[in-house]
């Protein structure tokens, strides 16, 4: 099994697929509004709901992606964005392997807000978590606040491992997002396995994989 991103043939599953060989934790963050809700329903379900209720707290999705031979299965929490529910979902950062962090391509002040959630994520998280830059409705180019240009390079100068725009409404990039971090943490894990083997010389393939990025822990004060 090769770990080249052209080499991994990806087919989206069912939400409710339940069998899978490997699961990985992320966190979608960004401001109220943004849209993160519906990607994940549109990635995973194929559905768009105009009138999507805001998230309260948190809610917990999944999106499952078989890759050549092996089932990946994302357990996404996707947290609000309102300022209330900050310290609520804190906690929720903890042990997640991605973060994806959703602007509004629309929205002048979610874009600039992104400093806010990388901040949020620096001091919850684990110090090499990798993290996906999203900017949402894409289809309303017309409207258009964010130029690709400004988030390519913001994207660069923080070292986010990818960036994309995509749309929930009309399905651009919705799933390939999430195909996209499953073939990262999928070679993220490869690497650690190949490293761990190297060290005890064993071969286990566990059932349920939680990648370890760090030991450290920190002490911490929609559509």
């Amino acid at each position: 099994m090769t770990s080249n991103d052209e080499d991994l043939k990806a087919e989206v599953l069912p939400d409710d697929y339940s069998r899978y060989d490997l699961s990985f934790k992320m966190i979608i963050v960004g401001d109220a509004g943004v849209g993160k809700s519906c990607l994940i329903t549109k990635a995973s379900k194929g559905v768009f709901d105009e009138n999507y209720s805001a998230t309260l707290g948190f809610e917990f999705m999944t999106f499952n992606v078989k890759l050549d031979e092996k089932v990946i299965k994302l357990q996404i929490w996707d947290t609000c964005g309102q300022e209330i529910y900050k310290s609520l979902i804190s906690s929720f950062y903890r042990n997640a392997t991605l973060a994806m962090i959703v602007y509004s391509i629309d929205s002048r002040e979610t874009f600039n807000n992104i400093k806010v959630w990388l901040k949020e994520i620096k001091l919850q998280s684990n110090p090499d978590i990798k993290i996906f830059l999203i900017g949402n409705k894409a289809d309303l180019e017309d409207n258009r606040q964010v130029k690709i240009d400004e988030a390519t390079q913001l994207k660069n100068e923080n070292g986010f491992n990818y960036f994309s725009e995509a749309s929930a409404k009309t399905g651009l990039n919705t799933q390939q997002v999430f195909i996209d971090a499953a073939k990262l943490l999928y070679k993220e894990h490869l690497k650690y396995k190949k490293r761990a083997n190297r060290i005890d010389g064993g071969d286990d393939d566990p059932q349920q994989i939680k990648v370890k990025l760090s030991k450290t822990e920190r002490k911490t004060g929609c559509c």
